[in-house]
């Protein structure tokens, strides 16, 4: 009976989470699969990732549902990349760039499962694909790949991960 007390007793000791990795607003992060690295904006407050692309061409391959791109960054060599499409996101237009009382508008972007390589850490990630070329970042990492990561984001910080290791 003392040895069936003891272990419940073990069971109810709280799980210890691993600490989150600390990482700065802005990181480099590596695309193996497209043989680019990226600078990237850690965003908490966006939920998926988006990488910027542009002649964004939705086909059907094998009955499968593909996209067909080209990076939209200023060091894009022009070079065309095919992706299966993993699903469709509809992405709703932020409330305060609406006129009142309307609707926020919806639009639809092809989501790739693509690898990031950000610092020595791997991970298979959801992006979306939209033209991102008037921002300063053409990554941008939201809270679901931040928790693939098992990630921290200290905005103070900047560029703490280094080069991309994988």
């Amino acid at each position: 009976m003392k040895s069936l007390l003891a272990m419940l007793s073990l069971l109810a000791l709280p799980v210890m989470a691993a600490e989150p990795t600390i990482y700065g607003r802005y990181e480099n992060i590596a695309l193996p699969e497209l043989g680019e690295t990226l600078k990237a904006k850690m965003d908490t407050g966006a939920f998926t990732a988006s990488l910027s692309a542009k002649d964004i061409e939705l086909f059907t391959r094998d009955g499968d549902e593909w996209v067909r791109f080209r990076l939209a960054t200023k060091e894009s060599d022009g070079k065309v990349y095919e992706h299966k499409v993993s699903r469709i996101s509809k992405i709703k237009g932020r409330a305060d760039e609406e006129d009142e009382g309307d609707a926020p508008e919806v639009s639809k972007r092809p989501v790739v499962d693509l690898e990031l390589c950000l610092g020595d850490v791997k991970r298979t990630v959801e992006v979306n694909l939209v033209d991102r070329s008037n921002f300063n970042y053409p990554l941008l990492v939201g809270s679901k790949a931040l928790r693939e990561f098992k990630a921290a984001v200290n905005p103070a910080k900047k560029f703490t991960a280094g080069k991309p290791g994988c």
